[in-house]
């Protein structure tokens, strides 16, 4: 398993699994799952105090002591979701971290991400939150999720540690940060700069950029592996797996973690096998031609 640093704080596995599904599972089969990614290679597990209304944290966090292995995986949650609205008060983001950490039935999280940007949440008043929940032992590193470059720095400037990581959704298909530095001085659309720059913003201030729904077209919309609407890029994915030996799946995956940038990808996978087959191809370095080539058939065409 390839192994990256996570904000220069310290360093885990280049893929990671996502618990936002299982909310619907039975423990059994969450601890399978977790164990089996952890046979794999994965020490970092990703979950958010939202994801099944709370029962992600309480299904990870008994696999993780069932398992015994607090001490050699890395635990991430989300907070600042509430119904109707976004949070990022002191007071709440207090509440929702000792809620999750109940829920979780550990002592600390290793990282804690704000999930999505709260327009009237103050940088002054998250920093001091943060400060309280790391000197409580509770927390031990903060980042972000679905942020801008700027509003990155504006909490970068508050606190006294910098964020270790952003978590973006990004795939081969939903490509726009990386498609911001190829089309750069042409009037074509996919110029625009929809996140303020943020790749190269997290390359230059050591921020890990995460990539949700991996799989994933649109917001949402479902996964572009043998679906219709792609044709071209199922038929490049289909070529190259039968070319190396990887899934197709894999093979998205591998497109990923072939960026400069060190991403780390984050597998929603419940199958225990889809897991065996991504982390297969976790340190297969993509040639540049492969990683054009799957560039240009989803769609996006040089320019």
């Amino acid at each position: 398993m390839k192994r990256i640093s996570i904000g220069g704080a310290f360093e885990a596995s280049a893929v990671a699994l996502g618990l936002w599904r299982v909310g619907g599972m039975e423990q059994r089969d969450v601890t399978a799952l977790v164990s089996a990614a952890i046979e794999n290679g994965i020490d970092f597990f990703d979950t958010a105090d939202i994801y099944g209304g709370g029962k992600s944290e309480e299904l990870l966090g008994r696999a993780v002591r069932e398992l015994g292995v607090r001490e050699s995986v890395k635990i991430q949650t989300k907070a600042g979701i509430r119904r109707g609205m976004y949070d990022f008060s002191a007071e709440y983001l207090r509440s929702a971290v000792e809620a999750s950490l109940k829920r979780l039935g550990l002592d600390y999280i290793d990282v804690l991400l704000l999930h999505r940007n709260d327009a009237l949440g103050e940088p002054e008043e998250v920093a001091e939150v943060f400060e309280e929940l790391r000197s409580r032992g509770l927390v031990r590193r903060f980042g972000v999720s679905n942020h801008t470059a700027g509003q990155m720095e504006l909490l970068n400037r508050s606190l006294s540690d910098h964020i270790v990581a952003n978590q973006m959704q990004f795939s081969v298909v939903n490509a726009g940060m990386v498609d911001q530095g190829i089309y750069v001085n042409t009037t074509l659309p996919q110029a625009c700069g929809r996140d303020g720059g943020v790749l190269d913003y997290c390359r230059l201030n050591k921020v890990t950029v995460q990539a949700w729904s991996p799989l994933q077209y649109g917001f949402f919309e479902g996964c572009f592996l043998g679906n219709e609407k792609f044709p071209e890029l199922n038929a490049v994915l289909d070529r190259l797996s039968a070319e190396t030996g990887f899934t197709p799946a894999a093979l998205a995956f591998a497109w990923i973690l072939r960026h400069p940038a060190n991403i780390q990808a984050i597998s929603g996978t419940t199958s225990v096998s889809h897991i065996k087959d991504i982390c297969a191809a976790s340190d297969y370095r993509m040639s540049r031609a492969d990683w054009y080539g799957l560039y240009s058939a989803a769609g996006h065409k040089l320019p």
